[in-house]
């Protein structure tokens, strides 16, 4: 690895491509730069499905019970929209690998990667909203109209968790350098 530390180090790195960064720092190549990333990818996109797979599955189930019948209209019309982002959110984290399975052996691991991320920001995203829906449900049950405001403040504090806490570290780190 090499060392490299000193005045103005901070700028010369920050203007450095990832990928010069990867192979000063990391001695990587690009193609094993890549490869790295997809396995992370992969590493983080189990965790996600596991979850979104276990609530689809829940949900699914839901619409056979007995009591499906008694919900209100407005439960539901949330019980339908959560479903369709579990589904959604499911597709989109599942779908890297059916974009591997396509370009296998073409040399687009870099455009997996980066179609790889994506996929699996707009699947969290949707996972956040179908969890938020799947306990304004369930909550509906229990608390009434006051379910909307406990659904809401999962919602604020999923998006905190996943996305404003990582992205003010991630200014402040481009900020900081």
């Amino acid at each position: 690895m090499v060392e490299r530390s000193g005045p103005g180090q901070a700028d010369e790195d920050r203007d450095l491509e990832h990928w010069q960064w990867n192979q000063a720092m990391r001695g990587e190549t690009p193609a094993q730069a890549a490869d790295r990333q997809f396995n992370e990818l992969l590493q983080e996109l189990r965790v996600a499905q596991t979850g979104v797979q276990i609530l689809f599955a829940f949900l699914l189930g839901l619409a056979f019970t007995p009591r499906f019948p008694d919900l209100t209209r407005t439960q539901q019309g949330v019980y339908l929209v959560t479903l369709v982002l579990s589904a959604t959110s499911a597709g989109l984290l599942i779908g890297p690998v059916g974009y591997h399975r396509t370009v296998f052996r073409q040399r687009l691991k870099s455009q997996l990667v980066q179609t790889g991320h994506r996929y699996a920001v707009a699947g969290l995203v949707l996972l956040l909203l179908a969890l938020v829906g799947a306990v304004h449900l369930a909550a509906s049950f229990v608390l009434g109209s006051w379910a909307t405001l406990l659904a809401a403040g999962l919602a604020a504090l999923f998006a905190t968790l996943w996305f404003l806490v990582p992205l003010s570290h991630r200014l402040r780190h481009r900020r900081d350098g």
